[in-house]
């Protein structure tokens, strides 16, 4: 068990028979009354984000979570296989379990897997992913002055908002939490 008073960002606690991890919490002190923590919290089985508040000095239990290293190996139909690097154990996750990391995983590229208890929770990306331009329209010279952007497609099948001057073939690093354009790589 910890204590709310105890929180921290990324920590993964157990409420209501679920696992959330801690993205935001905040201690008050009202003047009158009793102190309470303030949180938002993500739930890691289905990713809904939810804001609840805590009695302080409440306990919940902590959620001792895995991360195993593994590296994405291919997609076959709906089923998505990873293997783990260490043991060459292989494991399937399907589709709409992992829908939204689909858009910047390839193949043979290493990822964190999360289990809680031999539950699969889900894929745990790095912060930023580099990824190559497969079809955008040309940059036309002298065009960078408006600052506007332009769709292009990325290896993976996702579509981004990129500058003027990207072109088909440039790698880019995409950041993983928006979706968005960062930089050239």
């Amino acid at each position: 068990m910890i204590s709310v008073n105890d929180f921290k960002t990324g920590l993964t606690i157990e409420v209501d028979n679920d696992i959330w991890q801690v993205l935001e919490f905040q201690h008050v002190k009202p003047g009158k009354g009793a102190a309470f923590v303030r949180s938002k919290l993500r739930n890691l089985r289905n990713g809904n984000i939810q804001e609840k508040t805590f009695r302080g000095g409440e306990k919940v239990s902590k959620a001792h979570i895995e991360n195993r290293k593994m590296q994405y190996l291919y997609a076959s139909g709906d089923a998505h296989a990873f293997m783990d690097t260490n043991s060459y154990e292989q494991i399937e996750l399907t589709t709409d379990q992992i829908q939204h990391e689909l858009k910047f995983i390839k193949e043979n590229m290493e990822v964190h897997i999360i289990t809680y208890d031999g539950e699969i929770l889900g894929v745990d990306l790095p912060n930023n992913v580099e990824l190559e331009v497969i079809e955008t329209e040309p940059g036309i010279k002298g065009d960078t002055a408006s600052g506007g952007s332009k769709p292009a497609k990325l290896e993976t099948g996702h579509s981004v908002q990129v500058p003027f001057f990207i072109n088909q073939g440039d790698v880019l690093v995409i950041n993983t939490s928006d979706g968005k354009y960062v930089s050239r790589a």
